[in-house]
């Protein structure tokens, strides 16, 4: 019966079989054993290469069983477990073998064991760490972003006099590009006596991956002008800062330059110019080089694919897709998230599900937090629960990414509790997973808790971010703290060094307008030293809905206006205070030109999860299965909710309707409305009734839902645009103040 095995090597008899000594005879270097390890293919084979050279004696030349080193820690076939058991048997391994054992640590999964191999070094070997040695320790310390350690290299390396080594200080530039200090990289950088063309290419790349991509490029300019000869990696890095500052005609230029220089095209370089033209928005370029690419990996179809699905074209993009020669979660990942990130969230949970029912690829962190972000959308708390336990049965590691997405998710699906039970589970808590909690918090209405959760981030030790202020002073918002929020905006860039940006100044203007504050607003907009946007305005105009100033709502919509003309909630908001105070020929004004500009109100779409699935509705729609059965269900609501001396508000009418009875009418169909009523229908008495809504919802349907949960002894959780309204018993969790 034929049986796999490892092809066996003809190793050379010897028939002196003494124990070995160490020997430094140069006879050792043109031994047999020698030449065979450069033939190995495998593990088994180099063992019975290093099986002779042990009853040999050849082990013990240092040269020797440096070949041997290299070959079990470098090969294609490498193990570094073996390379270790081999060197561990050498008695005095040399300065070579000490570095091919740091090198293999240093390019693989655990880099810290190669820091504590050169510690070994220092101990153990007779000569010291050369100029090969600090580059390969010095790459350890870039993987492990231990900024300390590697700054202690780079001291011991002055005080060996190899302060000034090309390679040395190449292997510096990148170190501290990698730990984020750009300063320190550019110092040494400018420093380094004859910069050859890794140097230029090292610092071009720390600015390309460090965010700063102007620097990169005048940086390649200054190569240029130093007549240094680029090459495909000098001009990748060039191709990511150009991606990365969105300038397509300059990277038009230099995909042109690759071609008059003659710089070697590769996959690599292709990918780079790809992935530009694709960041840039020119789908086009890309689809012309991807056809003419000689080769093409994952990464390019990839590209291409995200390229059609970032502009929306999805058509295209599942053609793309369809046409791969094989799928990897990348692809997959690609399809959620942009359908996820356009806000198409049912499409994205729609390709979770067929990635399902594949069975392969398995998904990954990426495509849990991307599908988790759909669920919050949603409010599809079962897939997001789901999930939840699909990373525990996996055993992912929960890690900041997960924990923060897992938290958001429960969060916007209504469950705070578990929100915070998922808080409580994890020992470590980056600024995103502390934010994500204080925005669960605030959106609950739950402000208290939220600053005291800020309070115990702060003794965590967690400097807070721009992110963990907006949500701070969206906690203050939505409870009236006034106070409170005065004084964390006022402290941030002097007390936290966070700068405010638009995001503050908005929800400043919220929580002062809110409160009544009108002319304290309008003073901070005024002072405001950047240009309000009409986030800002749209703040001002929302407090002016919300205490009937008709003068200063018309101000701030004319600002809002001039900023976005085409702002459809701008003319709903004044509307509804023309609405509010009965100037109906204002109300009729406004609609007239909204559609003679084409400008048309986004319609409000309120969802609902019923057994796993989400059943989306729209204000009067009838599109539903079970229509018959929900608008019988309305009608019974509307009889009980009359009875017990409900009367419309029909000031949140958005156009004028002449007929009292279909003014009332208009109002019962709103698509909140909609969904209670298919919840009642279909949940049974104990289950909360979880709605989501696209927009802020109404005064009338707020009042409605207060009174459907005292009549129908029922729990309501009702999520708008901004936040969360727990009804129960006849009360909501805002006390009235949204």
């Amino acid at each position: 019966m034929a049986s796999l095995s490892t092809p066996v090597i003809s190793l050379p008899c010897h028939p002196n079989s003494s124990p070995p000594t160490f020997s430094t005879d140069l006879r050792f270097s043109s031994h047999p054993a020698l030449s065979l390890i450069d033939q190995c293919t495998s593990i088994k084979q180099l063992k019975q290469v290093h099986a002779q050279m042990l009853r040999t004696g050849v082990l013990f030349d240092p040269y020797s069983a440096s070949k041997l080193i290299a070959a079990s820690a470098l090969s294609s076939f490498s193990s570094l477990d073996y390379a270790r058991q081999v060197f561990d048997q050498i008695p005095q391994p040399n300065v070579y073998t000490w570095n091919t054992l740091i090198r293999a640590y240093a390019s693989s999964s655990d880099p810290a064991e190669s820091i504590l191999v050169f510690l070994e070094m220092l101990d153990h070997c007779s000569e010291c760490p050369d100029k090969y040695t600090y580059p390969f320790a010095i790459k350890a310390a870039s993987e492990l972003r231990a900024l300390p350690v590697g700054r202690g290299f780079h001291g011991m390396a002055i005080k060996a006099s190899l302060g000034s080594d090309i390679y040395i200080l190449n292997s510096l530039v990148h170190f501290y590009g990698s730990c984020g200090d750009l300063d320190l990289a550019r110092r040494v950088f400018v420093k380094t006596p004859k910069k050859d063309v890794v140097s230029w290419n090292s610092m071009i790349t720390v600015f390309a991956q460090g965010n700063c991509p102007q620097e990169a490029l005048e940086l390649f300019k200054e190569m240029e002008a130093e007549n240094v000869k680029p090459n495909d990696v000098t001009m990748v890095s060039v191709l990511s800062a150009c991606a990365k500052k969105v300038d397509l005609e300059f990277g038009r230029w230099v995909c042109s330059y690759i071609q008059r220089n003659e710089i070697k095209e590769n996959l690599t370089l292709n990918n780079a110019m790809l992935d530009m033209y694709v960041k840039c928005g020119s789908v086009e370029d890309a689809k012309r080089l991807f056809d003419r690419m000689p080769e093409k990996d994952i990464v390019s179809w990839t590209t291409m694919l995200d390229g059609y699905a970032q502009l929306g074209n999805y058509e295209e993009a599942w053609r793309v897709f369809a046409a791969m020669p094989s799928q990897d979660i990348a692809a997959w990942n690609v399809l959620i998230s942009s359908y996820e990130q356009s806000g198409k969230p049912k499409e994205a949970l729609a390709v979770f599900n067929e990635l399902q029912k594949s069975k392969s690829p398995k998904p990954d962190e990426v495509t849990l937090v991307s599908t988790l972000a759909a669920c919050a959308q949603l409010g599809a708390i079962d897939l997001g629960g789901w999930i939840h336990v699909y990373i525990k049965k996996q055993v992912m590691k929960l890690n900041c990414h997960l924990t923060t997405s897992l938290i958001d998710m429960y969060a916007k699906c209504g469950d705070l509790d578990k929100a915070l039970e998922v808080f409580n589970s994890v020992e470590r808590r980056d600024v995103f997973v502390w934010s994500a909690m204080i925005a669960g918090l605030a959106m609950h209405g739950q402000g208290r808790d939220a600053l005291e959760f800020f309070s115990k981030m702060l003794e965590a030790k967690v400097k807070p971010n721009a992110v963990t202020f907006t949500n701070v002073l969206c906690a203050c918002s939505h409870t009236g703290l006034v106070d409170e929020g005065r004084t964390f905006f006022y402290q941030m860039e002097p007390v936290y060094g966070v700068m405010p940006g638009i995001k503050h100044y908005a929800c400043m203007v919220d929580i002062l307008g809110r409160s009544g504050n009108l002319d304290e607003a309008v003073e901070l907009i005024e002072k405001m030293p950047i240009p309000p946007t009409a986030s800002v305005w749209g703040a001002l105009l929302g407090a002016c809905k919300l205490h009937g100033n008709v003068v200063l709502a018309e101000k701030a919509c004319s600002h809002l206006l001039e900023l976005d003309p085409r702002n459809h909630g701008a003319y709903v908001l004044l509307s509804n205070i023309y609405a509010k105070t009965g100037k109906w020929d204002e109300v009729s004004g406004l609609r007239k030109h909204m559609r003679d500009a084409g400008i048309k109100k986004e319609p409000g779409c309120s969802s609902i999860e019923v057994n796993g699935s989400v059943h989306e509705f729209l204000v009067g729609d009838n599109s539903h299965p079970l229509c018959k059965e929900i608008y019988s269900k309305l009608d019974e609501m509307a009889l009980r909710l009359k009875s017990n001396g409900y009367v419309p508000n029909k000031s949140h009418l958005l156009q004028f309707v002449e007929e009292e009875d279909m003014k009332d009418h208009a109002l019962i169909l709103h698509s909140e409305k909609l969904a209670i009523a298919f919840g009642l229908i279909s949940l049974s008495p104990s289950q909360p009734i979880h709605v989501v809504k696209n927009l802020r919802v109404c005064g009338d349907c707020h009042s409605v839902a207060k009174l459907i949960s005292k009549l129908y002894d029922r729990e309501i959780l009702l999520r708008d645009r901004y936040r969360f309204h727990h009804f129960r018993e006849g009360h909501c969790s805002c006390n009235d103040y949204w």
